[in-house]
């Protein structure tokens, strides 16, 4: 498939997935959003032997947020064309978040409003040293809703109540200590840092790390650790007796690499 706004590069088992308009420093249209949430709906029905995908953006940003054009236009929507626009653009999170291999943010330059929302969204980000972060969304009146969710989870509410209030910029290397970010390091070892995660990705089983995913957005919802026991019982059991946890177990016991990391 083909898009207007997104290139797809696959290298071996990770898939590359570029946010292509470097321009406007890749910031989010309705077209754009709306091939997002193709890829993603398409990526889930056929990974494909794809054990990790690296989302990034072309030129010197990730990505800018929305487009000044984009916000000229949905400023004249109603309200109910409104709640349209937002829940679409928040499915396309939403799809995003529960792809079932991990999802790498490889990010540069400005990772600004939405653009921190998608870093929210992935499993892991590496960003560069001089990459700039901010939910500046207040400054134009509105608010980070549609990507709050996703925050919050990573940022937690009280690093959420200083930035989404004050629209202020920070920092790779402050947003690696509220755990926005997992690792900061010079532009040039970007792609070596995430080709170490790729190695650890790749080393365990697909089936698990997808399970691994659900487990964590399920526990996370369950309330209290009572509530979460079956679900986490469940779980387990459910690996423990499938095709690829019996062969990861026995490939242990064999001392051998399981058949997937061959």
């Amino acid at each position: 498939m083909s898009y207007e706004f997104l290139t797809i590069r696959r290298e071996g088992p990770v898939e590359h997935l570029t946010l292509n308009r470097p321009d406007v420093r890749n910031a989010f249209n309705a077209e754009m959003i709306g091939e997002l949430a193709s890829w993603a709906a398409n990526f889930q029905r056929t990974p494909d032997g794809v054990r990790a995908v690296v989302l990034n953006g072309a030129g010197k940003a990730f990505c800018a947020g929305a487009d000044a054009a984009w916000l000229a236009k949905i400023a004249s929507h109603s309200e109910e064309e409104n709640v349209r626009d937002a829940t679409v653009t928040s499915r396309m999170f939403r799809a995003l978040d529960e792809l079932p291999v991990p999802l790498i943010g490889r990010v540069q330059g400005a990772a600004i409003g939405g653009g921190a929302g998608l870093a929210a969204v992935c499993d892991i980000v590496i960003a560069a040293d001089d990459a700039v972060f901010g939910f500046t969304e207040v400054k134009l009146g509105i608010i980070p809703a549609v990507i709050s969710p996703f925050v919050l989870a990573k940022i937690g509410p009280s690093a959420a109540r200083e930035l989404f209030v004050t629209g202020a910029r920070f920092p790779a290397a402050r947003a690696y200590k509220m755990d926005l970010v997992h690792a900061v390091v010079p532009a040039r070892e970007l792609d070596d840092t995430i080709e170490r995660y790729v190695a650890e990705i790749v080393a365990g089983g697909p089936e698990a790390i997808a399970a691994a995913k659900t487990l964590i957005r399920d526990v996370s919802s369950a309330g209290s650790t009572r509530d979460a026991e079956s679900v986490t019982a469940n779980a387990l059991a459910s690996r423990r007796a499938s095709a690829e946890g019996q062969e990861g177990l026995r490939a242990f016991l064999e001392k051998r690499k399981p058949r997937w990391a061959k």
